[in-house]
């Protein structure tokens, strides 16, 4: 049985793609800051890290055959002060540090190395879908991007295969960006950003986790893919999508104008209202098939009744 090290498995992304790892017979081990988290699945294990510290169980990175790097302080959690850039792209670079100085310190069996990065890597679109080489933004999600990915891909120094997912707007009930359009829903508004005309690229969560197993189970899979599915929409699209599945017609929809996410928002206003289109062809032919190619069909299995 081989055993996936998995850095940020506490997270949205790291909870979903553990129940995965484990219904298909890996183990799991999730790096945390916290002690005495009790295990609720007999092939998940906890152990500690500490970034801030430089400090890592070396006895659990040993065990593990595939490595998994989630860990980053949320983008979207707090205003970007100058405080908090530095937190978000600290908290990517020196955990990537750790486990490089680790690898490199003690004898390990990692094959292979599946980091996130994020289609903030690339700036607003100019007519077409991006693709994995277009150059990155100049701005402050292109450059934090930029150190991530190389903070990761400094392990293939190592001998370590290195896949790198660029991140689309992950949708998921649980948690994301998906709970936060949805909070307005609740009370009968269908809340659109700014003119609702930016596209938006996006991936449903089954679809994401099952990316990162192929990184997994496919041994060729070796690079950096954009991790969205194919059909990327407006965000007017997204929202009036969402609230039609899970409300039908008892809604009104309602636009935030520009100015007013500027002043609520400050720097991260560019991101939510920046049109990011970026092309799923690469991850496509690597023979990956997307369970959910239409935001209809993801927004379909979101809201779906819950079975008794």
């Amino acid at each position: 049985m081989d055993t996936v090290l998995i850095t940020g498995g506490t997270g949205l992304v790291g909870r979903a793609l553990s129940r995965l790892l484990t219904e298909v017979g890996y183990r799991v081990i999730i790096l945390s800051r916290h002690k005495g988290i009790a295990p609720d699945n007999a092939l998940i294990s906890y152990a500690q890290w500490d970034v801030s510290r430089q400090t890592i169980d070396v006895e659990a990175l040993q065990q593990a055959d595939y490595i998994v790097h989630l860990a980053g302080a949320n983008v979207a959690d707090k205003r970007w002060t100058a405080s908090r850039k530095k937190e978000i792209v600290n908290s990517r670079v020196q955990s990537s540090a750790l486990l490089y100085d680790t690898l490199e310190r003690y004898p390990n069996k990692v094959r292979k190395v599946i980091s996130a990065s994020a289609t903030g890597y690339y700036g607003e679109d100019q007519g077409r879908a991006f693709v994995e080489t277009d150059t990155p933004a100049t701005d402050f999600l292109g450059t934090a991007c930029v150190a991530w990915e190389e903070s990761v891909l400094k392990m293939k120094q190592l001998g370590k295969k290195i896949v790198i997912l660029r991140t689309g707007i992950t949708l998921s009930k649980e948690g994301g960006a998906l709970k936060e359009f949805y909070k307005p829903l609740k009370f009968g508004f269908a809340t659109i950003l700014g003119n609702g005309e930016q596209y938006i690229s996006w991936i449903h969560i089954h679809d994401l986790v099952r990316l990162y197993l192929s990184g997994i189970v496919n041994h060729e899979l070796e690079g950096i893919f954009n991790a969205v599915a194919p059909n990327p929409v407006q965000h007017k699209e997204l929202v009036m999508t969402m609230a039609q599945v899970a409300k039908g017609k008892s809604f009104i929809s309602l636009h935030v104008p520009s100015f007013a996410l500027k002043i609520g928002l400050g720097e991260m206003s560019i991101e939510v209202l920046k049109s990011c289109n970026v092309s799923s062809a690469k991850i496509q032919q690597t023979g990956f098939v997307f369970s959910y190619p239409t935001i209809k069909a993801a927004m379909e299995k979101i809201f779906a009744p819950k079975q008794d």
